[in-house]
């Protein structure tokens, strides 16, 4: 159902894959909302998804983008200005990876080049995204900026590995970056806290399918799917939560506040 929440807003999505990623739900929620965005990734990415059957779905464009490129950024946000024909009034931050956790490296060995690479493309990249659009005065009065994280960011999650540092780091950034922009140009800057959902790059982290089932015990209404954050993220991007800024806004079940749930007890309890 569609509710023209976004109708004559203008956007950028980082991170659409292929159709099982958060980014790509979002895509066409903003579609069927209204809004028009262009669409980007790194160029590896590109190659390895299906980011053009996106785009041609939702009559975009595609801008290839290093989120760890100042040049690339700054290409970006002055070529998605013209081809939308405005100032930008949300922005989806949907970027993350860990070369520790695909080389199979656990937390106690970190090879530290691989935790940069890992902290430049998962975290520092929100900084940098920005920073471009603060540079430019690129974002509308009112606008609207989210990036995904996870719990892990609060709570250990052992083989979530140095992903927790990533996003602790990410979560910090909207608070301190949110500041300024909300201080100086009304912009919103937050973080979605989503469940453990079965995307692409989610499903590279060691034992990811128990890790699921147990979420989805431990949370009164059950995990939140990939289409329900992208639901989530159009109401941040609407006129009806102009007041929200500097949160990480967990969308989870309730999971993150939930010590136990009787499902998990039973699990562990001797006949």
């Amino acid at each position: 159902m569609s509710y023209n929440l976004l109708k004559g807003k203008r956007g950028i999505i980082f991170g659409a894959l292929d159709e099982n990623s958060i980014a790509w739900k979002t895509a066409e929620r903003i579609h069927e909302e209204g809004g028009t965005f262009v669409l980007t990734n790194a160029p590896v990415a590109m190659r390895l998804g299906q980011i053009k059957d996106l785009a041609e779905k939702t009559g975009s464009q595609v801008i290839p983008a290093d989120a760890t490129s100042e040049e690339d950024l700054a290409n970006l946000v002055a070529q998605s200005v013209e081809i939308l024909g405005g100032k930008i009034d949300f922005v989806l931050h949907a970027i993350g990876m860990s070369v520790n956790v695909r080389k199979g490296r656990s937390y106690t060995d970190e090879k530290y080049d691989f935790t940069a690479k890992g902290w430049d493309v998962s975290a520092l990249s929100f900084h940098k995204v920005l920073q471009s659009l603060y540079k430019a005065d690129a974002m509308q009065e009112w606008g609207s900026i989210v990036a995904l994280t996870y719990m892990a960011a609060q709570r250990v999650f052992p083989d979530y590995n140095d992903m927790a540092d990533n996003k602790a780091y990410l979560e910090s950034v909207a608070r301190s970056f949110g500041y300024f922009f909300g201080k100086e140009k009304n912009v919103r800057v937050n973080t979605i806290s989503q469940s453990p959902t079965p995307t692409t790059a989610g499903q590279g982290v060691k034992g990811f399918g128990g890790f699921i089932s147990y979420a989805e015990k431990m949370s009164p209404l059950g995990n939140a799917t990939a289409l329900e954050c992208a639901d989530y993220t159009v109401t941040l991007f609407s006129d009806l939560t102009k007041k929200v800024t500097m949160q990480n806004l967990f969308h989870d079940g309730g999971f993150s506040n939930t010590g136990v749930s009787q499902e998990v007890i039973e699990r562990f309890t001797e006949e």
